[in-house]
This record gives structure tokens, C-alpha cells and sequence, in this order.
């Protein structure tokens, strides 16, 4: 049965964001360790750079660990694919003359759509767009796991 309004956002993004709406935090949430993946061979070579330009940022901030991999490598090939429909259409043009005389649009346009849209799903699930970002405060890597008492007096000491 699918569950019904907004998806849960995790205890992590919560305590970044300063708890705002004061409910209880789940004290029970799995917490992997802040350890990037490593980067799949599969993955295309312009997949492979986006990989490797952003997985060490994501991972100092903690919103990438190795429960991620299949997230973050959807995220770097829909990019790759985006950027290779969105470069043929700069070289070919949006449209083309069909032989019957019609004028249509070339498939890359719906292909460079169509992952926009994944890719654009995925940014949000790891805060990589302004708005997901906007409601993150990061502290340094110090003060964020020096300070478990904060955490518990955030969560009400698991109550």
C-alpha cells in the first residue's frame, strides 16, 4: 500500500535544517558512515566525471555514503545522458525536415527531457539543488560528530 503525503525526510537533513517543525526525531534511523562509493566502471565516461566532481563534496557534507551508490550512479549517467542530447541538439538543431516534407522534432529533445527530469528527482534527494540546499546547515565534520548531546537534547533523549 503506498503511503499517502509528503515522504519522511531523513533525521539527518531534520537536524541540519534545525528541526523546524519541533516534532520528535526518529533516534532509531540508520546512520551509514560518510563514505563515498566507489565509482562504478560501468558508468559512461562523462557519468564517470560527474561521479568524480562531486562525490568528495557530498561525502565531506555527509549526504553521500555507500548505501547510496545505486542514487548517485542514476544521478551521474541521467546527467551524462542529458548532456550528450543536449550537445547534439546544439550541433544538429531541435527539428528536421522529414523526407515527406513535415517538420519534426529530433528524439534527443525528449531524451535530454526526460533525464532533466531523473536527474532533477535525484538532486533533490541529495540536496543539489538551491531550494534542497537552502534548507540545509552544514557545520563542519568536527562539530557534527563531537557533539552527540546536542543530538539527544534534539530528540527529546529518545523519548
Amino acid at each position: 500500500m503506498a503511503q499517502r503525503g509528503r515522504k519522511p525526510k531523513p533525521t539527518a537533513v531534520k537536524v541540519l535544517e534545525g528541526n523546524p517543525g519541533k516534532r520528535a526525531l526518529n533516534a532509531m534511523e540508520p546512520k551509514p558512515a560518510k563514505k563515498a562509493p566507489a565509482c562504478p566502471d560501468w558508468l559512461t565516461e562523462e557519468a564517470k566525471k560527474e561521479w568524480k566532481r562531486l562525490s568528495k563534496t557530498m561525502e565531506d557534507l555527509g549526504t553521500l555514503t555507500e548505501l547510496d551508490f545505486a542514487a548517485f550512479a542514476g544521478y551521474c549517467q541521467s546527467y551524462a545522458r542529458w548532456k550528450e542530447a543536449e550537445e547534439f541538439i546544439e550541433q544538429h538543431g531541435s527539428i528536421v525536415k522529414t523526407p515527406s516534407g513535415y517538420w519534426q522534432q529530433v528524439p534527443q529533445v525528449s531524451i535530454a527531457q526526460t533525464n532533466l527530469k531523473t536527474m532533477l528527482r535525484f538532486c533533490s534527494e541529495f540536496g543539489l539543488t538551491p531550494s534542497s540546499r537552502s534548507r540545509i546547515v552544514a557545520a563542519d565534520a568536527k562539530e557534527q560528530e563531537a557533539d552527540e548531546m546536542e543530538f539527544l537534547l534534539m530528540t527529546g533523549g529518545g523519548r
